[in-house]
Order: C-alpha cells, then sequence, then structure tokens
C-alpha cells in the first residue's frame, strides 16, 4: 500500500531533492545511493526517498524521510515484470500527490528501473538526473521500454565507470562518469582492520554475490571442490537472499565441506576481516559488472582480489598488482591464480597493501563533490 506522509497546507518547508528507488536491500545501487544521499542532503526536511514497498535494507538508515509505495518481486519472472510497472503508476500518484515539493527540486532517480519518478518531472517541468546502474536488462522490450523514458525524461545520466558508459549509452542525454565510493563509517572500519592472509592456519576465499549462475556461483562451488584437499584453504560465500532461496538455490548443486554459504548480512565487515582474498566471478559472456562495489570493500580492508577482466572492475584492479584479471570462463587459471595467493605470503601482503592504496582513489570527497557540482549545475 503507497504511504504518503501527511503535509500541512500551512508548511513552509519544500522538498528540493527528490530520490526514487525500486528494491531496497542491501547489494551494490541502494548502497550507493545511500552514500549519494550524504553526500547531497545538508538538511533532511528538505529531502524526501520514494522506494518500494518490498524489501528492508540499508536505505533504513540514509537519513532523509521515506516514503513507501507499491512493490513486489515474483519468483514468476512475468509476475514481477507486471509488478514493476504497476508499481511505478503508484510512484508516479504518490509524487503527484506529494504538494510540498519545490518547482524547482532535481528528481533524482537511481537505476533505471523506477521509471514513475521520472515520468513524474518531465510530467512537471523538473529536472531529473538518472544514476545508472545497469547494463544487462532482460527481456529486450522492457531495456527499450526504460532506456526510451530515461532518454525522454533524464537531464542528465551519471555513469558509475567508463566501460559502463561505453555498453549502454543513453542517446541524447549528457553524461558524465562519477566512480562509486565507499561511506565514511564503512572506511573507518576498514582503516582499523589488519590484514592476514591466514587465521589459525587457515586461507579463506571469499566472495559476495547474487544468487545467480551469471555471478560466477557454480563457478565458485567448483572451485572449492577442486580445491577439497586442501584443508587449510576454506571458501566463504556471502550472497544477497535468505536461507530459503539459498536451499532452493543448491538443492541440486551438491557443495564441499569447505564451502561454507551465508544469508545477507548487515555486517560484511566481518567477512572481509576474516578473509585472505575476495574473488568476483561475474561471467563476461552473459554478466558485465558495471562497478563491483563489494571489490573495492575488500581492496579498502587490503585484500587481494581476483575479478573479470571486463566492466567496472577492470578500471579498479591492476592485473599483478592488487590482485588478477581472470576470466571464470579460464578455471585451469582460475585455479592457478587463487593457488598463487593461497601459497605466497609474501605476494599477498604485497597485494593487500596495493589494493589499500587503490581503494583511497575513489574517496568519499571525490564522490561528493562531483554529485554537488552535478545537481548544482541543474538548478
Amino acid at each position: 500500500m503507497t504511504h504518503i506522509p501527511p503535509v500541512s497546507s500551512a508548511e513552509s518547508v519544500k522538498i528540493d531533492l527528490v530520490f526514487c528507488h525500486l528494491l531496497n536491500d542491501a547489494s551494490g545501487s541502494p548502497r550507493v545511493l545511500r552514500g549519494t544521499i550524504r553526500a547531497l542532503v545538508d538538511d533532511p526536511a528538505r529531502a524526501m526517498l520514494f522506494v518500494g514497498s518490498q524489501g528492508r535494507g540499508v536505505l533504513e538508515t540514509c537519513g532523509v524521510p521515506l516514503s513507501r509505495y507499491w512493490y513486489h518481486r515474483s519468483r514468476l519472472r512475468i509476475i514481477t515484470l507486471c509488478n514493476l510497472l504497476l508499481s511505478q503508476i503508484f510512484l508516479l500518484f504518490s509524487l503527484l500527490c506529494q504538494r510540498n515539493i519545490a518547482k524547482d527540486a532535481v528528481i533524482y532517480v537511481n537505476t533505471l528501473l523506477p521509471f514513475g519518478g521520472a515520468l513524474y518531472g518531465k510530467l512537471t517541468g523538473r529536472k531529473v538526473i538518472y544514476h545508472v546502474h545497469e547494463i544487462s536488462i532482460e527481456p529486450k522490450p522492457l531495456r527499450l521500454l526504460l532506456c526510451t523514458i530515461a532518454r525522454m525524461c533524464s537531464a542528465y545520466n551519471i555513469y558509475v565507470s567508463k566501460s559502463h558508459a561505453e555498453a549502454l549509452p543513453i542517446a541524447d542525454v549528457p553524461a558524465v562518469q562519477i566512480y562509486n565510493t565507499l561511506d565514511a563509517d564503512f572506511t573507518a572500519v576498514a582503516a582499523q582492520a589488519s590484514y592476514q592472509p591466514r587465521h589459525d592456519g587457515i586461507f579463506t576465499i571469499l566472495m559476495l554475490a547474487s544468487l545467480r549462475d551469471y555471478k560466477g556461483v557454480p563457478e565458485m562451488v567448483a572451485l572449492a571442490a577442486a580445491l577439497a584437499d586442501r584443508k587449510d584453504v576454506q571458501f566463504e560465500l556471502v550472497v544477497n537472499d535468505d536461507q530459503a532461496a539459498i536451499t532452493q538455490y543448491f538443492a541440486h548443486m551438491p557443495i564441499t565441506p569447505n564451502l561454507r554459504v551465508y544469508p545477507r548480512t548487515d555486517n560484511p565487515a566481518m567477512f572481509y576481516q576474516r578473509a585472505g582474498m575476495l574473488l568476483n566471478l561475474s561471467r563476461v559472456d552473459s554478466w558485465i559488472e558495471t562497478f563491483g562495489l563489494t571489490v573495492l570493500e575488500g581492496m579498502a580492508f587490503g585484500l587481494p582480489v581476483l575479478v573479470p577482466p571486463l566492466g567496472g572492475p577492470a578500471e579498479l584492479v591492476n592485473d599483478m598488482q592488487e590482485g588478477f584479471l581472470v576470466d571464470s570462463r579460464d578455471f585451469a587459471l582460475l585455479k592457478q591464480r587463487t593457488l598463487a595467493l593461497a601459497d605466497d605470503t609474501a605476494l599477498c601482503h604485497a597485494m593487500s597493501k596495493a589494493a589499500r592504496a587503490r581503494a583511497e582513489n575513489f574517496s568519499q570527497e571525490k564522490f561528493s563533490q562531483a554529485l554537488r557540482g552535478l545537481v548544482g549545475m541543474l538548478r
């Protein structure tokens, strides 16, 4: 059910920043949005976030008033698609009923999905910014619809990496590339953590990913199986889903005892702190990572990383310096690079030092300055 906070007709404070998002969880795009809100909002009374009703995640602590509009995901893709389209009618209606949005307010649409916010901006003459996070959108008619609406409504598009901007250009809309960053609280925790390749003699290989084949989950399962004889090497997979989904996904994919799978967490730091290296095994033939926020998080903790040679992660990582660039389809090289770190403490420490230094280049200050400059230009 749509929730619209009551607004007094005598209220003088106007909302000049409206943020629109669809699914609130612990994945990358809502975490980036939380950082965006913190970077742009000086007075919480002058901003508002509209978010879909399903899901509870990091946006609960974004620091601005939050209004929920109806949305529900289904395990059936066709129903989810229909619900997405219906949800944007609810979002558009919610915005039209919100009477204290300033006439010069900026509508900030996070991902291509909450297009009801873009339509509201177009209909009411308000400037719209799209913060694009996607590359692969299926089915193709949906991608065409979302990109067409963005082309018609957006005043400026933000892409999270250079390769992202090249992979999903939207004609006739000015665009800027702004790398993601880590929020100050996370960075403070990471800065205090000391890197050790092994804990109690165990080298832990970590991956955080959605529970999807194209994210490289089967490849991690296969890698763990290939190293099952190494009692000093363990694997941890943290997925952005609940235990029921984990049980269903792995029902027909047996996993070896050296791999532990964990449901979504609000505290990824505890996993980074005990890991020896971090994996991102996304399949480059079916999914190109636009940025790789977990990669940057791991590097901030000093973890050597192994990432795909294409997309955003390849812009974060220099091969053989902060880690390795490996196509997960090359299983022999994947195994070789993994063992290179597991068996070489000196290499781990050298890459750890380089990873921390590289992560410092993606500062909150640079992120905030770029966002504030863009919003200020549109007002």
